[in-house]
């Protein structure tokens, strides 16, 4: 009997990368501590198009980056205002 023959590469198709969705949570790490209105919007735009991929944590890193871009802020602010 022959057994069919599978490519290498037929695993790979289905399974689904979360690349953007970690690029946002690192981004929104930054976004904390440094320059919230640019890695910040970043962090926003990555998980965005994480989500709208249906990346497995598109929606978590979407709302991560929202959190830590007002958290960002709202540091900077403290910071700036009892200096």
């Amino acid at each position: 009997m022959m057994q069919p023959q599978v490519s290498p590469l037929a695993g790979t198709a289905t399974q689904q990368s979360n690349a953007l969705s970690i690029v946002s949570f690192v981004l929104s790490a930054l976004a904390v501590f440094i320059l919230p209105i640019v890695f910040g919007v970043a962090a926003i735009i990555c998980g965005g198009v994480a989500v709208s991929r249906k990346e497995r944590l598109g929606k978590i890193a979407l709302a991560v980056s929202i959190v830590a871009t007002i958290l960002g802020f709202a540091l900077g602010y403290l910071v700036f205002a009892n200096s």
